[in-house]
């Protein structure tokens, strides 16, 4: 889509994290130490690539937000470290320009589950279908609860838009017309 569009991306970065398959062992060990340095690692990243301008690509695309850092903290931490990760994320994330439109993947869990598989990474093939389910109605209630944000979520039941160019087009011109004339800036968010 990048591509296409002549649009700067920014991809997560996530292999480097040397908690995150320690998290999938112990989750309630690891759980804050792995959440604060996906903050440090997402704002950084976000920090430094949004602000710059390129002339020839005006238009950024990603494939997260800066809040999925606090939806999974809602999920993985217990009260009081969620309290006080969430202090430390509100102060960030005032700091980060907001996106034109979100694009939202809904996938059943036995799609995401076979994604899963199929991407290879050792840590994850135990991933409980409760804790999906749980990741997906969070972003839900987030996504319901931003009324000034731009969003277009798209149910990814019955279609493959990475093979079908058919339907890859349709959410493309769907996105340009109904949804964001004019964006310089969207998150596509696939919770795979």
């Amino acid at each position: 889509m990048a591509n296409d569009a002549s649009a700067r991306l920014i991809m997560e970065e996530f292999e480097d994290n040397s908690f995150l398959p320690k998290f999938y062992e112990d989750a309630r060990r690891y759980a804050f130490p792995l959440e604060m340095s996906f903050l440090a690692a997402r704002f950084n990243q976000l920090k430094k690539q949004l602000p710059e301008q390129d002339l020839f690509k005006e238009l950024i695309i990603s494939d997260y937000i800066f809040a999925k850092c606090l939806l999974f903290s809602k999920i993985n931490l217990d009260e009081d470290e969620f309290e006080l990760y969430y202090k430390l994320f509100s102060i960030i994330n005032l700091q980060l320009p907001k996106p034109d439109l979100l694009i939202y993947l809904h996938t059943p869990v036995e799609k995401l589950k076979w994604n899963i598989s199929n991407r290879g990474r050792v840590y994850e093939q135990n991933i409980a279908d409760e804790y999906l389910i749980n990741l997906q109605e969070t972003y839900f209630d987030y996504l319901h609860n931003i009324p000034e944000q731009r969003i277009l979520i798209i149910d990814c039941s019955n279609i493959d838009f990475v093979k079908n160019q058919d339907q890859y087009n349709q959410i493309i011109e769907l996105a340009q017309r109904e949804y964001a004339p004019g964006i310089h800036h969207f998150h596509i968010l696939d919770v795979s």
